[in-house]
Formats: C-alpha cells, sequence, structure tokens
C-alpha cells in the first residue's frame, strides 16, 4: 500500500522527511554529534529547552548542558554502548544556560556510513521533568512516612510499656501504700506527658510535610 501511495505521487520522499522534521522539531529535542561527541547539529527544540543559542551549542560537547548529577561511569557506559553500535536509552538530568535543571528520557542512535562505520550520534529526548518531580516528591513523601512509623515504634511503644506494666502491677483487693502509689501515679504521668509531646511532634510533622 505505501508503495502504491508512493508510487501515485501523493507524497515524495522530500516532503516525508520535511514533515518527520517538523514534527520533531516540535516535540522531540534532537542533536547530531560527531564521533568525539561534539554537537554538528541541533533543532530548535534543544534550543528551547537549553536556552542557549545555535551558535553556542554548534562546536561544543554536550558538556554544555551537563548538571554534575549523574557519575563518571554513568556516561561512561554510555559511550561504551554506543561505540560498540547499540542504542543506549536512559533518563538524563541536564541544566539549561540559566542553571535550571529539566530532566529528559534520552535515546541515542549510532549513525553509520556505507562502509558500517560509526559516523555520527543522533540523540533523541524528550522532556519528563514534570515527571520526575513527581517521582521525587513520592519517594520523599514515602520517605516521610518511614520516618513517622520510626518516630510512633520508639516515641509510643515504650510509654505504653511503661502505663500497661504499671496498670498490671495495680491490684484493687491489696493495700497498697502511699509510697507505691505515688510511684504508680509518677510513672504514668510521666508516660502520659510523654506520649502528650509526642503527638505535639508528630502534628508539626506532619504539617511540614503538608506544605
Amino acid at each position: 500500500m505505501t508503495n502504491k501511495l508512493t508510487s501515485s505521487g501523493f507524497f515524495n520522499s522530500i516532503q516525508l522527511l520535511q514533515a518527520y522534521e517538523q514534527a520533531i522539531d516540535k516535540n522531540i529535542i534532537s542533536s547530531i554529534t560527531d564521533t568525539q561527541g561534539i554537537i554538528v547539529y541541533a533543532n530548535k527544540k534543544f534550543c528551547e529547552i537549553s536556552k542557549f543559542d545555535l551558535p553556542e551549542l554548534i562546536g561544543k560537547s554536550h558538556n554544555i548542558v551537563n548538571s554534575g548529577y549523574h557519575s563518571k561511569d554513568f556516561f561512561r557506559i554510555m559511550w561504551q554502548t554506543i561505540a560498540k553500535g547499540n542504542t543506549w536509552h536512559e533518563e538524563v538530568k541536564n541544566k539549561d544556560k540559566n542553571g535550571i535543571f529539566y530532566w529528559v528520557d534520552t535515546v541515542i542512535v549510532p549513525i553509520k556510513d556505507t562502509e558500517d562505520k560509526i559516523s555520527n550520534y543522533l540523540s533523541l529526548r524528550t522532556l519528563i521533568t514534570d515527571k520526575k518531580l513527581l517521582e521525587i516528591k513520592k519517594a520523599k513523601y514515602v520517605n516521610s512516612l518511614e520516618s513517622i512509623l520510626v518516630m510512633t515504634s520508639s516515641k509510643v511503644k515504650n510509654p505504653l510499656a511503661i502505663c500497661l506494666k504499671q496498670i498490671n502491677a495495680f491490684n484493687p483487693e491489696k493495700q497498697n501504700g502511699k509510697v507505691e502509689m505515688k510511684q504508680i501515679m509518677d510513672d504514668l504521668k510521666e508516660s502520659v506527658s510523654d506520649l502528650d509531646s509526642f503527638t505535639n511532634e508528630l502534628t508539626s510533622y506532619i504539617r511540614d510535610l503538608e506544605l
């Protein structure tokens, strides 16, 4: 069916390439480097997101948007992968010209010449900053919940254990001395006071978490 449409003149290869280029420029951050990683092409979307003008990008490496977030091993594996002619796909945290961080879902594809040797690398990226910020917020929330559980375990169980111990030790049928009764009451008051302080602390912690 494709061959029929093409031969019928509904569209030609140049028009198709132009359509692809327009679609990519609208939605995809793309660039092409030489085998040393020097940028030889960058599209409008790359300039828009990175805040760099095209002349500032051409002739530079992608270190120009390196955020410093990823380790050297992260990029070493990238280079090892694409140098072997394989496609590399990862999420990358970059930094624009103004120092603002942004996340991109990145695919790097080796481009080979007629002799099957790598001549360039094509990078295609989609912006995923909102997704990553949501993941980070979720992770922070989960860590906060874990902290609450730890706080609850240590600061609630101990006072409750003391209260239960004193309650179980109290025998209404037994004539308890004033000193013994005073000790029981003092222990109960201290435990209740600890629980009250923790309740206030936990309330403040949750309010800060909500902010």
